[in-house]
């Protein structure tokens, strides 16, 4: 990731001589720094998320708390499809164009990408206010007219949130996470929490919390607006630009549906169960998807970094310094990633009970089989993203359409019969489709190496300093608080000393080196 700014005080950088890279810092280094700030904003992002469920849940049950995250999830899904893959092609796109033409082309790019995503999303919101029988089917444990004015409520919002999305897709292009995770990971979640409480407390409600959900939504797109022109004057390019239409579209296309299919493995579980279980069990399962997305907040904060950079990489004709790339940055997910999943996978019940009564006996299966699952995402790194960075958005979408028709077919099966549970597992099944299938791709058509010798230190390193300690406090005391606060300061000690003694092979000095590197524009 890099930094955001021009190359020096005086005004906007020169573009950079063919085959070399614009970003701020070169390629390890810049991923490296940028990396530590996506990863502060996935953090909070993780935090104010967690927060949010715990004052929703407590403040409505988790019968309300479901019917308000079911509306998010509905909404999510939707704003995330009609997109039309528009964000991720802008990352790719801007990149290429930031490293052949300087920026020239980007305008014209934003012109092809931003219209017809707006047409698309005010269309949905249309069939969202005139749809009253989708409201009821959506939201059955509200009244008739109740479920029509939140699902409208929702309607009012979606065009601004999904034209937000894509001009932050612009902003990452230009090499910055910082647009994206002030507003996605910082504000919007801060400003969602800032909202619930007083409702909650004065006057708790389905519709008030869905509108507190949405209202930032506003002052993002306000916010990635003003970014983006600022990045647009910085970098203004030279040269007359190639059209670009007919190939972005080519590419985000499929993305587009993949996308869809993305978004809808996080949250059709809660849907099946607010449609086929019951508005308790997906209010338990939206506690179980937050916890997911607390464990996977180093993944995402490097992925946020790497994207733009592999792009620009590969367009330089650099694929050894991308390759090395993607290995460095999946051996440092795996190893801090890891280790959070196995604490969620030993101690499940007790990390449910922070959300309130109930949420532990019906969701600790669940939460078990998702972190499993998850061991095997966080251990390919960053994979899908290597594939839509190559330009290979079609193997995206196929293997996501397989992970979604596992998840769906099975969810469809699973969950009236297991309830959240059932719906766990499917989750589960869909990750490991996916993510496993993306690796192989990336390995044997594209040539990304993941496991070398400093992955194999990763994997034990956090197999024998966290797995042995706090799977065996739960074997000897069960799942219950002491037990966990002592495996977690126990795994703690034992890891940080191992990666201490074993910094070499893993790396250490090379990423933490990266990280007092300090580029002035094209330093590579």
């Amino acid at each position: 990731m890099t930094a955001i700014g021009p190359a020096g005080p005086a005004g906007p950088s020169a573009p950079p001589a063919p085959g070399r890279s614009a970003a701020t810092g070169g390629g390890v280094a810049g991923t490296a720094r940028g990396s530590v700030f996506g990863l502060a904003g996935s953090a909070a992002n993780a935090l104010f998320g967690f927060v949010l469920v715990a004052v929703v849940t407590h403040g409505l049950g988790a019968r309300g708390a479901g019917a308000v995250f079911t509306g998010v999830a509905a909404f999510t899904i939707l704003s995330n499809a009609l997109k039309l893959g528009a964000d991720t092609a802008l990352v790719r796109f801007v990149s290429r164009d930031l490293e052949l033409s300087g920026g020239a082309g980007v305008p014209a790019l934003l012109r092809t990408a931003v219209l017809p995503t707006l047409l698309a999303s005010t269309a949905g919101a249309a069939v969202l206010w005139c749809s009253p029988g989708l409201a009821g089917w959506l939201l059955p444990d509200l009244a008739t007219g109740q479920a029509i004015a939140v699902l409208r409520l929702f309607a009012v919002f979606l065009p601004v949130t999904t034209v937000a999305l894509v001009l932050l897709g612009a902003t990452r292009g230009y090499g910055s996470v910082v647009p994206f995770v002030g507003v996605e990971q910082i504000g919007k979640p801060a400003l969602r929490v800032l909202l619930a409480v007083p409702l909650v407390l004065l006057a708790p409600g389905v519709a008030g919390l869905s509108a507190a959900w949405l209202a930032p939504g506003v002052l993002g797109a306000v916010a990635a607006w003003v970014s983006l022109r600022r990045s647009l004057r910085r970098h203004p390019g030279s040269g007359q630009p190639a059209s670009q239409s007919r190939e972005f579209w080519s590419f985000a296309g499929p993305r587009a549906v993949s996308s869809v299919f993305d978004i809808t493995a996080v949250w059709i579980g809660v849907i099946l169960l607010s449609v086929l279980g019951s508005g308790t069990e997906a209010g338990i399962y939206t506690a179980i998807g937050r916890l997911v997305t607390a464990g996977t907040l180093l993944q995402l904060a490097i992925r946020l970094a790497v994207a733009p950079q592999i792009s620009r990489l590969l367009a330089g004709g650099e694929e050894p310094d991308a390759h090395r790339l993607h290995r460095l940055s999946t051996r440092w997910i795996a190893l801090f990633s890891w280790p959070v999943f196995v604490v969620l996978a030993a101690f499940p019940g007790t990390v449910l009970s922070l959300f309130g009564p109930g949420f532990a006996g019906g969701g600790s299966a669940g939460l078990l089989t998702v972190a499993v699952a998850c061991l095997v995402n966080v251990g390919v790194g960053n994979a899908q993203t290597v594939l839509l960075m190559a330009g290979r958005s079609v193997w995206n979408l196929v293997v996501a359409g397989a992970a979604f028709v596992v998840q769906l077919g099975s969810g469809v099966w699973l969950v009236p019969r297991y309830g959240v549970l059932g719906a766990a597992v499917s989750w589960g099944l869909a990750i490991v489709v996916d993510n496993g299938a993306s690796a192989l791709l990336a390995r044997y058509r594209l040539g990304f190496r993941t496991v070398d010798r400093g992955y194999v230190h990763a994997a034990v390193i956090a197999a024998g300093t966290v797995a042995l300690p706090v799977f065996a406090l739960r074997a000897l005391y069960g799942d219950t608080v002491p037990a966990a606060v002592l495996g977690i300061v126990l795994a703690i000690g034992a890891f940080g000393t191992a990666v201490w003694r074993y910094r070499l092979p893993l790396g250490v000095g090379e990423f933490f080196g990266a990280l007092r590197k300090r580029g002035s524009g094209n330093s590579r």
